[in-house]
């Protein structure tokens, strides 16, 4: 149960109780409770709460600074095994979102969001590190997109739970946060218990590292923490604010979503086996520089809710090509250098959460078309980056400026 096993000796498990299956739970686990929450928030913080713009920027900075302190993580490991680390991050993560409906204030959500914030963080930095170590190369791109598939398929359970239960069975808040976290806490303590500890064949080294040669991929985590911000924090806000979504009209847009994701996920992950990082990622900054531009087009344009969800639908299917960002740094990372680097790159891909809700919050008061347009920009500084991405990557060979760098010496 909690004795180590070495990933070698893993295949001689029931396939209920190999690697890759706890990979899949874990991928079931997270977004039952995050998503329910991500659900209701919107509604939530608006109709409970009573928050305006400049709130809800504030609520989701304060969310994204355990973010911005993964690389805490790497401290953690010294004492805790990574695979422990994941349930009891799971763990934090559903009982906050259990109790998410007791403290409907701006205090008291900035308190258990925090704490949730950190659950979600820890376990998502330690599961990007496990996903890198123990899948192969050549399949990895593969598991990914199904893995984004089995997540996104949870996820649609949930919504589609809310869609068909919240009127008719005139639902709280409270019951469903209580329900979705509840789950979540259960899940993660099985899976704590039911699988073995299992041994990756390179140690990790478990001290702050920062190499030159990955600087490409700091960048453009960088920059995806950036945009991902007016994502999440923005587009449904802007759903709720502008165009009145109730719960259950945004629920069924998020399903939408989902129910796309389910199908295109593997193949999403089959693209970039085919087309590699480069053009997946080319093709990924292009797609969202656009979308963004179109969501300052409602604005100032006037354009319509039609448009809008259809552009909400477009902007979440391309966020799923993100896992394109981890076999690129799968093909040129040292194998010890996984689980420091994943702590490290999720600091910097929060480096920009931790400020630029709050300040965009208050943007979005004077001109919510600002915001967007500001997205597009950073989408555009995200598609330079990956021209320089080489074809095939690899250690030795991390961008297209590699061949111009001085060799070292024998």
């Amino acid at each position: 149960m909690l004795k180590p096993m070495p990933l070698s000796e893993a295949q001689s498990l029931p396939f209920w109780r190999r690697p890759v299956t706890l990979l899949f739970v874990m991928a079931l686990t997270m977004p039952i409770a995050f998503n329910a929450w991500s659900a209701l928030l919107n509604n939530f913080v608006i109709e409970v709460a009573n928050f305006d713009g400049a709130d809800i920027g504030l609520l989701h900075t304060v969310r994204e600074i355990p973010g911005f302190l993964a690389v805490g993580v790497i401290a953690v490991i010294i004492f805790v095994r990574e695979q422990v680390l994941a349930m009891i991050s799971l763990m934090m993560l559903g009982v906050a979102t259990a109790l998410t409906a007791w403290f409907p204030s701006l205090g008291g959500l900035l308190f258990v969001t925090l704490f949730s914030s950190i659950g979600f963080h820890y376990y998502e930095t330690v599961n990007q590190s496990l996903q890198l170590q123990w899948l192969p190369k050549d399949r990895a791109p593969q598991v990914l997109g199904w893995l984004v598939a089995m997540g996104s398929a949870a996820t649609a359970v949930v919504y589609g739970l809310i869609v068909l239960t919240w009127d008719r069975f005139d639902l709280s808040y409270n019951i469903v946060f209580m329900a979705a976290g509840g789950v979540t806490a259960l899940l993660a303590l099985f899976c704590l218990f039911a699988f073995p500890q299992f041994d990756s064949p390179t140690p990790q080294t478990k001290k702050l590292i920062l190499r030159r040669r990955y600087w490409l991929y700091y960048a453009l985590q960088f920059m995806a923490g950036a945009r991902r911000q007016i994502f999440v924090v923005f587009a449904g806000f802007m759903m709720v604010e502008k165009f009145g979504f109730e719960v259950h009209e945004l629920t069924s847009l998020y399903l939408i979503n989902l129910v796309i994701n389910m199908a295109a996920a593997p193949m999403l992950g089959k693209a970039v086996s085919m087309f590699g990082e480069r053009r997946t990622l080319i093709f990924e900054y292009t797609g969202l520089a656009i979308v963004f531009a179109a969501y300052g087009g409602i604005y100032w344009f006037g354009w319509g809710v039609v448009l809008a969800a259809t552009l909400y639908v477009i902007d979440h299917v391309l966020f799923a090509l993100a896992l394109a960002l981890k076999t690129y740094f799968q093909k040129i990372a040292d194998p010890a250098d996984i689980a420091p680097t994943a702590a490290v790159a999720f600091t910097i891909n929060h480096i920009a959460a931790v400020f630029l809700p709050a300040l965009l919050g208050l943007l979005w008061v004077i001109s919510p078309g600002a915001v967007f347009a500001l997205a597009a920009a950073m989408a555009m500084i995200s598609l330079g980056l990956s021209l320089l991405i080489p074809r095939h990557p690899e250690a030795g060979n991390e961008t297209i400026l590699s061949k111009y760098a001085p060799a070292p010496a024998e």
